[in-house]
């Protein structure tokens, strides 16, 4: 261990044995803008101990654009402060919460407030910090959450899908509503390069209907179901194409027909082979055509595929039934809220297998454990401390430390 009594910045006191070892000193001339020590940054001259021969740098400050992250640099001839875009923190905005990423096992960390952040979990994790193992037989996916994210499996590209295919499925809506949306059950497919044109295979829900669709790269040929009969517990799908000619069964409806129009046979698609949402962000990166914004509501079950008549019907995947990847995903009829106690009126919710505590006004942290203190953004009502002055709280309310050159209760007075 090193321990330091104090830490010099720009110079230090003289001392006889300094001089000696390190021959002749000379201290730092110039402008220090920020100063920081891994994740805690220090203010230069409010936290001072002590100094000599320091004074205010005669260069505008905002003229070095020292705010990061989008924020906005105001200035007069003697403060300045970064006025910070949301969920970014910190004297220069270099702060985010998920900086500290406290997610496991590969994870997307994302920021809820400057304060909290959220784990969407990767496939076959669960719980607040996706720490926890969790078999998965029957695939749960819970659409696109709040943060914008959908849930979703990927597996690797499905084999010698060119000229013929054919798919089974089962599938149980999260609840009736969730069937009158723009749902995506599963894709896969590229945007077109030069001439060729986008080549793409999907299903979803729209309106209450099944809709099949796919792009040969000659135009897009759509099979739109009658509407499901919502009484029923789980639905079963039955869809193929063979060169241009395409078929939809669902449930016991009658078999509908489409034929791709242009001249083209071949279905060539590179991508992986997507189940529930997508991994992109936004649904805008995909082929145009693929017009579904949301990914799916419910659980899916056992899905199959073949690319030949005489072939067996196998799960996606290599190895077979495995994805290569995936985000919120939980086990059907599964909750993963039932493991968790948000306090302090917090109510759970859960993503798949991604869940969080949404904290009533006043609390935060993972279980809404800690309070909000009076000097942080998301206090109701926010303190009135002037920008570049420091909010303290303090037992019975907060005060306001200036910086140089400002004063009054709130520092609202030059």
């Amino acid at each position: 261990q090193i321990t330091f009594g104090s830490i010099f910045l720009g110079n230090v006191p003289f001392h006889e044995e300094v001089h000696r070892c390190a021959g002749q000193i000379h201290g730092y001339k110039g402008c220090v803008r920020d100063f920081q020590i891994n994740y805690k940054e220090l203010f230069i001259i409010e936290e001072a101990l002590g100094g000599r021969n320091v004074e205010n740098c005669n260069v505008p400050m905002c003229d070095y654009h020292p705010c990061r992250n989008g924020g906005t640099c105001t200035s007069d001839a003697e403060n300045w402060f970064c006025e910070c875009p949301k969920l970014y923190s910190g004297k220069l905005c270099q702060f985010a919460t998920c900086d500290g990423n406290p997610c496991g096992n590969g994870a997307t960390c994302f920021p809820k407030s400057r304060q909290d952040a959220v784990c969407l979990c990767p496939y076959g994790r669960s719980g607040i910090l996706c720490n926890d193992a969790i078999n998965i037989s029957q695939p749960s996916f819970s659409g696109t959450d709040v943060f914008g994210y959908t849930s979703f499996l990927a597996y690797s590209t499905i084999p010698n899908i060119t000229f013929y295919y054919e798919f089974r499925l089962k599938f149980q809506l999260a609840n009736h509503h969730s069937a009158l949306q723009d749902n995506l059950i599963f894709f896969t497919g590229q945007k077109g390069q030069g001439l060729n044109g986008d080549d793409f295979l999907e299903l979803g829900l729209r309106n209450g209907r099944v809709v099949y669709s796919y792009n040969l790269g000659s135009g897009a040929a759509t099979i739109i179901s009658k509407p499901l009969d919502l009484t029923l517990n789980i639905h079963v799908i039955h869809l193929g194409r063979h060169l241009r000619k395409g078929w939809l069964k669902v449930d016991d409806q009658k078999t509908k027909t489409v034929t791709s129009p242009g001249r083209l046979v071949g279905l060539n698609v590179f991508s992986q082979f997507y189940l529930g949402g997508y991994r992109e962000y936004t649904p805008e990166l995909l082929p145009k055509g693929s017009g579904f914004k949301n990914g799916f509501q419910g659980c899916i079950f056992d899905i199959q595929v073949r690319t030949s008549m005489n072939q067996e019907f196998k799960s996606p995947g290599t190895p077979e039934g495995h994805p290569n990847s995936g985000r919120s995903v939980g086990q059907c009829k599964d909750s993963p809220c039932s493991l968790i106690k948000c306090r302090n009126g917090g109510k759970c919710i859960e993503r798949g297998s991604s869940v969080y505590c949404d904290c009533l006004t006043g609390w935060k942290g993972a279980f809404c454990t800690e309070t909000v203190s009076v000097c942080e953004p998301e206090h109701d009502p926010p303190h009135l401390c002037k920008q570049g002055s420091t909010c303290v709280p303090l037992p019975n309310g907060y005060t306001c430390h200036c910086p140089l050159g400002r004063t009054g209760t709130y520092c609202e007075q030059g």
